[in-house]
């Protein structure tokens, strides 16, 4: 056989392939069926099934986590080495890593962030880590000279990298002064874009922070570059698998073939309210009351609620009532929009019936 039969062979091949594609999408039949057609079961009802789910071999499992825990005196000591600890893994990790922290990190300060929240903001992560590395040291020098430091600017007008310099800085004279940060979910949705990323690897470079993070994405690796690998975050990988459900972090996921119910709102609402702090929770309550108080209108204005909060000592200033506004805008408990007058106002995303019911969990 020769090339030109060969060739001609290759070409009738292709013809004929290409030729029954189109025979075959042209004669079939497209399904009239939807998507919002399919009788889906209520999420909460889904959850509350799932959470029913027992586990299995929790023998082994209870052994696989106390192999773990024994472990805790050498990840200490590779922390205090000023190496990070990164945790993966099939399994949630969350109760672990806490528990390694309320045991073994019990004489530094200890910053948590959540990376499976949808957003969250790491200037406010990267402020609360310098306050707290600047008591620490304000405490060692007090103790051992009984003299107070020089005072400090404050954290919350300073740029990030003024704020990343202070942490990083060799001017600290105190030994083995560090404050900890632990991310869980460095990979998760809202951590995952080339900023936030390189913003945790200038934190994990800085001498005064060690990090303790875990990933769950088979291709979380690929977030990181050399650089950010060897020379920032510096990783001392750990394998812990724990097979533990994934119950905290999928709660702020709804699921695929579920209906959102309000119900399922307000108890994921509730959960991240009661884990801020009380004055957090009683601004959170009037904005609650004015929506509830009036309808009618687009939100409460900033202005108002700061007068309101003010009256009621529930902030010393408008810094302040603008933290709690960050923390609740980072987990989606409140929204803003522009009013007819220009204002900027803001609402809470629920209906009033979920409303009332959410402000009765919380009193």
């Amino acid at each position: 056989m020769d090339v030109d039969e060969i060739e001609e062979e290759e070409f009738g091949f292709s013809r004929n392939y290409f030729l029954a594609k189109e025979l075959g999408s042209s004669s079939r039949k497209k399904s009239a069926r939807k998507l919002s057609e399919i009788d889906l079961v209520d999420e909460e009802e889904l959850r509350e099934v799932a959470a029913s789910i027992e586990p299995k071999h929790e023998k082994e499992v209870n052994e696989l986590i106390s192999s773990y825990k024994s472990l805790y005196s050498k990840w200490l000591f590779v922390l205090r080495s000023g190496f990070a600890l990164l945790m993966y893994g099939f399994g949630s990790k969350k109760a672990l890593i806490e528990d390694f922290a309320s045991k073994s990190l019990t004489e530094y300060s200890v910053v948590v962030v959540n990376g499976y929240l949808q957003s969250i903001n790491l200037k406010q992560v990267v402020i609360t880590l310098a306050e707290l590395l600047w008591d620490q040291v304000k405490l060692r020098q007090k103790t051992t000279s009984g003299s107070l430091c020089k005072s400090q600017q404050p954290f919350n007008t300073r740029s990030i990298s003024d704020l990343l310099t202070f942490l990083d800085s060799p001017d600290l004279e105190v030994e083995e002064c560090f404050v900890c940060i632990l991310v869980h979910n460095i990979d998760g949705p809202g951590l995952r874009d080339s900023d936030s990323q390189q913003c945790l690897a200038s934190i994990a470079a800085c001498s005064h922070v060690r990090m303790v993070a875990s990933i769950d994405h088979v291709n979380a690796p690929l977030l990181w570059d050399k650089k950010m690998v060897h020379t920032q975050f510096d990783w001392y990988w750990c394998h812990v698998p724990t097979f533990a459900p994934y119950k905290v972090e999928s709660m702020f996921f709804p699921f695929i073939l579920a209906h959102g119910g309000s119900a399922q709102s307000v108890k994921t609402a509730s959960i991240v309210l009661q884990s801020l702090t009380p004055n957090a929770q009683n601004v959170f309550k009037v904005l609650a009351e004015h929506q509830l108080a009036h309808p009618d209108e687009e939100g409460m204005p900033i202005n108002n609620l700061y007068s309101t909060c003010r009256e009621r000592f529930l902030v010393s200033s408008q810094v302040t009532l603008n933290s709690h506004l960050t923390e609740f805008k980072d987990h989606e408990l409140i929204k803003t929009k522009r009013n007819s007058d220009g204002q900027d106002c803001l609402c809470i995303p629920l209906t009033n019936e979920a409303l009332q019911k959410l402000i009765a969990e919380i009193v």
